[in-house]
């Protein structure tokens, strides 16, 4: 029992964060993304769903409404865990739909942060503009380090700040009305954690000489 335990424990620390919350909420997930699929509702549709629910609370962000475009993105941003599951719930698991569903979050990504770029640039904060920028090339390298990775079939999966965790950065600090806090996080973060994620290539491939 003890080393089960220990088993397990190990197991958690070897996953992202993104990983153990899938395990750890599949019991919500999937009663959830079984009764979408018995309302007719397609995995597509709540990928989209997903999307234009991001890009309205970007809309906000950009306008300084931080808390209601928090409240969109809380609620939108959990829309790529439904879709996957749904999906494979009805049987219907696509490599194509796979990679429509990473790209439409990489766009959610980038599109919550152009509202945050265009509200800094609305206050003349151009430090600010530009860390945001920053941010989002650190976001976009977190993912593309990865994918890049798995086609050469080497494990990047690692890093301080995976998507499930800048998610719990941006969202509840946007709510409370810190923008600037949040981008601070991303910018230096999310940069870290590419940089990880090439590390751990490079170890991986110099274990294989």
């Amino acid at each position: 029992m003890e080393n089960s335990t220990q088993e397990f424990i190990k197991a958690s620390f070897s996953r992202t964060l993104t990983e153990n919350m899938r395990l750890w909420f599949k019991g919500i997930v999937e009663p959830i993304a079984r009764f979408l699929n018995r309302l007719g509702i397609t995995p597509n549709t709540m990928t989209m769903l997903g999307l234009i629910g991001n890009s309205i609370g970007a809309y906000f962000l950009a306008t300084g409404d931080m808390r209601l475009g928090s409240i969109f993105i809380l609620i939108c941003t959990p829309f790529d865990a439904l879709d996957g599951t749904m999906a494979r719930l009805r049987g219907e698991v696509s490599e194509f739909g796979a990679f429509v569903d990473s790209v439409t979050d990489r766009y959610s990504e980038l599109i919550v942060l152009g509202g945050l770029l265009v509200y800094f640039a609305t206050l003349q904060d151009y430090f600010l503009v530009v860390l945001t920028y920053v941010a989002a090339v650190g976001s976009v390298m977190v993912s593309y380090v990865k994918a890049r990775a798995d086609s050469l079939k080497l494990n990047a999966n690692t890093g301080i700040l995976t998507r499930m965790e800048r998610y719990l950065v941006l969202a509840p600090l946007l709510f409370f009305n810190q923008p600037e806090i949040a981008i601070w996080i991303l910018a230096i973060l999310a940069n870290i954690t590419a940089l990880q994620r090439i590390y751990r290539v490079r170890k991986t491939v110099k274990s294989k000489v």
